[in-house]
C-alpha cells in the first residue's frame, strides 16, 4: 500500500484529512467496537472435565458483515473461461450480490416475464433465476434492486397513475411469490428525492414511497429486509440539511415499515472524484457524522452502489488509495451492515459510465490495485486467526471479527473440529465437549 500511495496524485489536503489522528482513532475505534465481539470457549473432555493445556486453533471462515457487488453480467461474458473467472474473482472478495430487477429488463414487453433461464438475452439484465443458483453454489446473500424506480422502465408503461399502481401491485406480487424466500434484501424504492415530475406517481410530497412500502410488505415476509435507496448527493448531505434523513424519519413516524437505508456513492469521472477530495461533504469526519445520524434511526445502513474511477494520469494508485480509505471508514460506522461495489470489471457498467474505469478489475478481469487492497482488508486484516492454549479451567478467550469460525482442538484422541459464530451485540460464552 505504501508504494501505491507514493505514486498517487491526490491532493496533500486529502491525505492530511485522512491521516488526522482524530479521524484515524475514530475509524479504528469504530471497527473494534462495531465489528468485533468477545468470546469465551470452555473446552471439556468427554468425561466433562476441563481440558487444560490443549492447543486450540481458531479461524474465521466467513463474515457476518456483507461485502458485496452487483453481479449484473453473470454468465454474459464472451467465453466460458471468462464467465468462470468472473465468478471466481467475485467470490474471492464478496459474500453479497445485487440482482437486477429493473422493470425494463424483467418485462421489456408487456407479458414477457424474464425471470427464468431461456429468456432472451439482455446485457446486464440476466434472468433472476440465474442468481439463485449462483448464491446456492457459493453461499451468498442476495439483494434485489429495485422494485420501484421512476427510471429504467419499459416504454409500454401507462401514463395514468391508478393504472400504473395496479401494474406495480401485480409486479410486487409476482416477484414476491417467486423470490422472497431466496433473496433476502430488497430496494423497494430507488432515488425518490431525484424523482422526475413527469413520473406518473410523482406528487410533491412523494406519497408514492409510503404506498410502495405498504404494498411490498403484502408480498414479502419476516425473512426479508425492505429498504430505501438514495443518490450520493442527497444521501450524504450534512445532517442538519439532509432531506433524506428527514424523509426516512417521517416515513417511520407515519408507520411505514422501512427496514434498511441505502446510500449510493458514485463518482463517474476522474474530475468528479478530484472535486470530491476537496469537498467538505466528503471529508471523513463529515461522512461519519452522517452515518452516525442515520444510525440513530436504529435501522441497518448499506452502501448500495459505489463507483470510484481509475484516473488515466495516475494509473491505479488513486483508486486504490481512495478505496482503502473509504472501506475502512464504512466498515467502522455504527449501524453499517453492508458495502456494495457497483461494477466489478471495467467495461461492465451501463452505457456512458464505462469511461470512468470504475471496476476493481480490468477488462480481462485481472485484479487492479484496488482489488488487492480489498483482498488484504477483507480476507486478511479483517479476519481473525488465533493459535492458543487452554488455561487451567479449560478456557480460551479472544476478541474477533463477527462471523463464522472453525475451532480445532488438539485433545487426547487427536484433533476435533467445532464451529461457532460471533455476532454483533452478542458476546459468546460456550462450552465445547470433546467426543470420546
Amino acid at each position: 500500500m505504501a508504494a501505491l500511495v507514493a505514486q498517487a496524485a491526490v491532493p496533500e489536503s486529502y491525505r492530511k484529512m485522512w491521516s488526522d489522528p482524530a479521524v484515524v482513532r475514530r475509524i479504528n475505534d469504530g471497527i473494534e467496537k462495531n465489528r468485533e465481539q468477545d468470546a469465551t470457549l470452555e473446552l471439556r473432555t468427554a468425561e466433562g472435565k476441563p481440558l487444560t493445556g490443549a492447543k486450540v486453533e481458531v479461524e474465521q471462515t466467513g463474515h457476518e458483515f456483507l461485502f458485496g457487488c452487483n453481479a449484473f453480467v453473470l454468465g454474459q461474458l464472451d467465453t466460458p473461461e471468462m464467465n468462470r473467472k468472473y465468478e471466481e474473482t467475485f467470490v474471492r472478495l464478496f459474500n453479497f450480490a445485487t440482482v437486477p430487477f429493473y422493470w425494463e429488463g424483467t418485462e421489456p414487453t408487456q407479458g414477457e416475464l424474464r425471470y427464468a433461464e431461456g429468456a432472451r438475452d439482455i446485457w446486464r439484465r440476466p434472468p433472476a433465476d440465474r442468481f439463485i443458483a449462483f448464491a446456492r453454489k457459493y453461499g451468498l446473500t442476495l439483494k434485489g434492486q429495485p422494485l420501484l424506480w421512476h427510471a429504467y422502465n419499459p416504454p409500454w408503461l401507462p401514463g395514468d397513475a391508478e393504472t400504473l399502481k395496479r401494474l406495480y401491485q401485480k409486479r410486487f406480487a409476482e416477484i414476491g411469490s417467486r423470490y422472497a424466500k431466496d433473496i433476502q434484501i430488497w430496494d423497494v424504492v430507488n432515488e425518490s428525492l431525484a424523482c422526475s415530475e413527469k413520473y406518473p406517481l410523482y406528487t410533491p410530497d412523494l406519497a408514492y414511497v409510503g404506498w410502495a412500502f405498504k404494498e411490498a410488505h403484502r408480498h414479502f415476509g419476516a425473512e426479508n429486509t425492505l429498504m430505501i435507496n438514495e443518490t450520493t448527493g442527497h444521501s450524504h448531505r450534512p445532517p442538519q440539511k439532509n432531506l433524506y434523513y428527514r424523509q426516512v424519519q417521517d416515513l417511520l413516524k407515519q408507520g411505514v415499515r422501512v427496514q434498511g437505508i441505502g446510500f449510493q456513492f458514485h463518482f463517474f469521472s476522474a474530475a468528479a472524484l478530484a472535486k470530491s477530495q476537496s469537498d467538505p461533504t466528503y471529508a471523513p469526519a463529515a461522512l461519519l457524522d452522517v452515518y452516525d445520524k442515520f444510525a440513530d434511526l436504529k435501522l441497518p445502513l448499506y452502501l448500495t452502489e459505489i463507483t470510484i474511477p481509475t484516473p488515466a494520469d495516475s494509473g491505479e494508485a488513486v483508486q486504490a488509495e481512495v478505496v482503502g480509505n473509504l472501506y475502512r471508514l464504512w466498515f467502522s460506522a455504527a449501524g453499517m451492515a453492508g458495502i456494495t461495489w457497483w461494477n466489478l470489471g471495467d467495461g461492465t457498467a451501463v452505457k456512458g459510465e464505462n469511461s470512468a474505469k470504475g471496476g476493481l478489475v480490468d477488462a480481462n478481469l485481472d485484479p487492479k490495485a484496488s482489488y488487492r487492497v480489498l483482498d488484504r482488508l477483507i480476507n486478511h486484516e479483517w479476519k481473525t486467526r488465533i493459535s492458543t492454549t487452554t488455561d487451567a479451567r479449560g478456557q480460551i478467550r479472544f476478541r474477533g471479527f463477527c462471523g463464522k469460525y472453525s475451532v480445532s482442538v488438539d485433545g487426547p484422541q487427536g484433533k476435533q473440529p467445532f464451529e461457532i459464530e460471533l455476532a454483533k451485540d452478542q458476546p459468546v460464552s460456550q462450552k465445547l465437549t470433546l467426543r470420546p
